[in-house]
């Protein structure tokens, strides 16, 4: 593999490993509360 192939390679991993991390933090950081009874009009 060329020196192009491997950067690239490396940062497709970097903003999809990211991407999942920083989506893992931030689900656990929210700590809101849920409605108790929701109302839809449809």
């Amino acid at each position: 593999m060329s020196t192009s192939a491997i950067v690239m390679m490396l940062i497709a991993m970097l903003v999809l490993w990211g991407g999942l991390a920083v989506s893992i933090w931030n689900i656990s950081r929210y700590q809101g509360e849920e409605p108790e009874a929701v109302q839809r009009d449809l």
